[in-house]
Order: C-alpha cells, then structure tokens, then sequence
C-alpha cells in the first residue's frame, strides 16, 4: 500500500484519532491503522472508521443533555 501524501510504504500498526465536536473531545490513543513510514499519515479501514462513528454517535446522544442553550 502507498500513502496518497508522499507516496511512502504504508505498515500496519496503530495511530491516535481524536476529534472535537458538540462541546466534546474525543481521544482514542491508539486505533488500528495503515501508517506511512515516511511522513506518518494514518488511514483507518472500514472496520476501525465505523467503530469510531458508533463512538461518536453514541457520545453525541449521551451528551445532549449537557449541552447548553445558546
């Protein structure tokens, strides 16, 4: 596998994601992903994208409540 950034020699291992959102930071230290060995770009598979989704719409239904009327 290439990497679409530099074009570097893609391995398998793992990468953090995190996100900000509604009010909300979500950090996973380490997910299982392609990573470049030259410049260090992270892409997830379908299996991992999903998961986090799941993660992040759950978190989504579960915070509504704290958020605060603007």
């Amino acid at each position: 596998m290439t990497c679409l950034h530099c074009r570097g020699t893609m391995i398998r291992g793992d990468a953090p994601f995190q996100v900000d959102r509604k009010g909300y930071h979500l950090i996973l230290d380490r997910v299982p992903a392609w990573v470049c060995q030259q410049c260090g770009e992270a892409y997830f598979e379908a299996q991992e994208v999903e998961v986090i989704h799941e993660a992040i719409r759950a978190l989504d239904e579960r915070t509504r409540c704290l958020a605060v009327p603007a």
